[in-house]
C-alpha cells in the first residue's frame, strides 16, 4: 500500500500469539538470560511469583503476527524506529492480541512518506500488557 492510501486512524486487528513455554525459555537462555525468565525457582520469590516472557519476546509474537497482514507490500522501504513499553507481564502460555493502528502520517518527499503505527498488545484477560510505536518509510505513488 503507497503511502497516499493511507488513512489516520486505520486500524488492523492482529492474530493471537501464544507465548509458548519452551519457545520462550529458549529465547531467554539465547538473549535475556537472567533469572526472572529462565529460573522457576527464582521466579517464585519474584513478585510475579512464576517466570515471565522477555519482554522482547512479547512484542516479537505481536509484531510477527502483525507482519503476516503485510499493510505497506512492496512498498514499505525501511523501518526507521521502534518505542516500546512494558506494562504488565506476560506469562508462559498467555495468549496475546493486537491492534495496530495509523496514529500518524508525515509526507517526506514526493517519492515517500512516514507512517506511524501504534501497537496495543492484551493477554487472554484483556489486559494492556504492551504498547509500541513504530514509524515506517512507505514508498508515495510514482
Amino acid at each position: 500500500m503507497y503511502f497516499d492510501e493511507i488513512e489516520l486512524d486505520m486500524t488492523i486487528d492482529i492474530a493471537p500469539a501464544v507465548i509458548e513455554k519452551e519457545k520462550m525459555l529458549d529465547f531467554a537462555r539465547l538473549y535475556d538470560n537472567i533469572p526472572l525468565h529462565t529460573d522457576e525457582e527464582y521466579a517464585r520469590k519474584t513478585p510475579f511469583g512464576k517466570l515471565i516472557a522477555p519482554g522482547v519476546m512479547s512484542f516479537m509474537s505481536v509484531w510477527a503476527k502483525y507482519l503476516e497482514v503485510d499493510l505497506f507490500g512492496e512498498e514499505l522501504l525501511a523501518g526507521k524506529s521502534t518505542k516500546i513499553e512494558w506494562l504488565r507481564p506476560v506469562f508462559a502460555e498467555d495468549v496475546l492480541t493486537g491492534r495496530a493502528k495509523v496514529t500518524n502520517l508525515v509526507k517526506r518527499s514526493e517519492r515517500n512518506g512516514l507512517v506511524e503505527i501504534t501497537i496495543e498488545a492484551y493477554n487472554q484477560n484483556g489486559e494492556l500488557v504492551l504498547t509500541d510505536v513504530t514509524e515506517a518509510i512507505v514508498k508515495c505513488r510514482p
